[in-house]
């Protein structure tokens, strides 16, 4: 793939659901190494978004191109292995698992020996594998600050540790684009604090492609280098965050400002992309 070219090439795509259509002909480009975020009122379709890019939802038309492959058809698991790691929104850990057993699952799909070389493990290369994956585990862990978590059981955190171990899997995926969905849900200004900060240095640092939802508007203006707006799943704008805060069709779809001559149509700039 071209440095020049996109890492993420979403095209005309939409999701339906019966008769509702979450998605709308949506298409936008990421570039590689870039904090790309996207926003957009409740139900505006960030989520179905992340969904169709990951791999959980299969969009009804319309493609999804990661570093010039048509990865469409593939399943989460596929597109892991091609290089996307994702967190959710509502937290997926392994509550009885201890930490550090969490994050080694983001692992499991680099480890190259099979059942046969695994099961002569003192005598074959399992054992200097694991050994190696758990040194970058912990690179992830002390990054993560979460040392002193690193053997308790997942569950028993509070949500704002939790999101961190959540984080720390999906980068132990060692992904080339990470999707975060509200990664900062929840938390209060503190660990919204050091959230960004890890976010800023996994894009600046680790190189990771970011895209991120966030409803914190405060913290997706500082951080992001262009922002996408969603509503009612269709993309309304998109640009540089300052030309975001000035867009009047974001005002109208975040704000609800009655259009006299649209009759209040909160989409009213469908496409619309900001100069």
């Amino acid at each position: 793939m071209s440095t020049d070219s996109p890492i993420l090439d979403v095209r005309d795509l939409s999701l339906h659901f019966g008769g509702v259509r979450a998605l709308s002909n949506v298409s936008f480009s990421v570039k590689p190494g870039e904090l790309f975020a996207i926003i957009g009122p409740n139900g505006a379709g960030k989520t179905s978004m992340m969904n169709c890019i990951s791999g959980r939802y299969t969009p009804t038309q319309g493609q999804v191109i990661f570093k010039g492959q048509d990865v469409t058809p593939l399943p989460p698991n596929k597109r892991t292995e091609v290089g996307m790691g994702r967190t959710f929104q509502n937290l997926a850990l392994f509550g009885h698992m201890s930490v550090l057993d969490n994050i080694m699952v983001g692992r499991h799909h680099l480890l190259k020996n099979n059942f046969l070389s695994g099961g002569l493990y003192w005598l074959g290369g399992a054992q200097k594998e694991e050994l190696s994956h758990r040194r970058q585990v912990e690179d992830i862990i002390d990054f993560l600050e979460i040392s002193p978590i690193r053997k308790a059981t997942a569950g028993t955190l509070s949500y704002g540790l939790r999101k961190r171990v959540e984080l720390a899997r999906a980068v132990a995926l060692k992904p080339d684009l990470i999707l975060l969905d509200e990664p900062m849900a929840g938390m209060n200004q503190e660990e919204k604090e050091d959230m960004t900060r890890y976010i800023v240095d996994l894009n600046e640092e680790w190189g990771m492609t970011v895209v991120m939802i966030e409803h914190d508007m405060g913290v997706v203006m500082d951080v992001s280098e262009r922002v996408m707006v969603l509503d009612f799943g269709q993309k309304i704008a998109e640009g540089l965050p300052d030309e975001i805060m000035s867009n009047p069709y974001v005002k109208k779809a975040y704000l609800g400002e009655d259009d006299e001559e649209d009759g209040g149509a909160v989409n009213a700039g469908p496409g619309q992309e900001v100069a």
